[in-house]
């Protein structure tokens, strides 16, 4: 692994914006090149220091599977060379962790598919035996498996607000019903097919969200990123059925372990309020987490 990056700067490209993870650079009116850095947010904050080689290696584990899920739905990769396209001074800051892709038109909501009940998914359930609008059988625990994935939406919103999950006849009022249709129907096939991938790798993905977005033709395509920890929930298989038995959430390769460390530490005597400055990450913690995203990549790609 290259060294750590938290914010990348490239003199050469417009920068058209800094999310939680990615720097996003105009290349010419088409094409955007993605770099994705090792920043962290848990919380919706971002944190002081990055995570040695995440960026590296969340790209890697995203062209993973746009290679493998490529029949199922267009992406925006243009297989064109992130280095192609900034000086040779500014190589060593894209190499391994940028991807050159077609400008597209967003969609403004998060495609999120769950195959068990975990996050906001168990809390809204446990209160109305549904989630975002979908009805669910009695009895489900922490952790349950579905009966079949299910397709709950988000609203996508402003940087530093959290996603608002919402039904799928209030998506159809943002994009139409014959776009929210096919964006439900693409993403639950994605799942289903990931999953079973992932399954022979020994892990559970558990949830995941897709973005996407409309091409010049009006073709939907998938953009983004794919199927990495960042956006998607993925348990190891031998950990699953005792953490299912007890009640509680299984180990994950994400940064639960991140937001584990700051639910209990204390900032004068009191917790984290969850609001920036974030607390200082400890040097175990950063290691651990990037042993994390080393072993998803590893696990899925061996």
């Amino acid at each position: 692994m290259t060294a750590a990056l938290h914010t990348s700067a490239l003199a050469s490209l417009p920068l058209l914006a800094r999310g939680k993870v990615r720097d996003n650079y105009a290349v010419g009116t088409d094409r955007i090149l993605m770099v994705a850095s090792d920043r962290l947010s848990a919380f919706d904050v971002i944190m002081g220091e990055p995570i040695p080689g995440k960026g590296e290696l969340l790209t890697q584990m995203a062209l993973f599977w746009f290679g493998k899920l490529g029949h199922l739905c267009p992406n925006h990769l243009t297989g064109a060379a992130p280095e192609s396209v900034v000086t040779p001074a500014e190589v060593p800051q894209v190499t391994g962790r940028s991807m050159l892709v077609k400008r597209l038109k967003p969609i403004p909501v998060e495609a999120v598919v769950r195959g068990y009940l975990a996050g906001s998914g168990w809390q809204e359930y446990q209160v109305s035996q549904s989630v975002c609008g979908v009805p669910l059988p009695a009895g489900l625990k922490n952790a349950s498996k579905l009966p079949q994935p299910i397709f709950t939406p988000a609203a996508k919103a402003e940087a530093g607000h959290h996603d608002e999950n919402i039904s799928f006849e209030q998506m159809v009022k943002i994009t139409g019903p014959e776009l929210a249709a096919k964006i439900r129907d693409i993403s639950i096939a994605i799942y289903q097919e990931a999953a079973a991938i992932a399954l022979t790798k020994g892990m559970i993905i558990a949830d995941t969200k897709f973005e996407f977005g409309l091409d010049d033709a009006g073709t939907l395509v998938l953009m983004d990123e794919v199927l990495t920890p960042d956006s998607s929930r993925y348990w190891p298989v031998e950990g699953y059925e005792a953490a299912f038995q007890a009640g509680k959430n299984p180990p994950s390769y994400d940064k639960q372990f991140v937001r584990d460390w700051l639910e209990q530490v204390r900032i004068n005597d009191k917790p984290w309020d969850k609001t920036p400055p974030a607390p200082r990450l400890p040097q175990d913690v950063i290691d651990k987490t990037a042993q994390k995203y080393r072993e998803a990549l590893q696990r899925l790609t061996a």
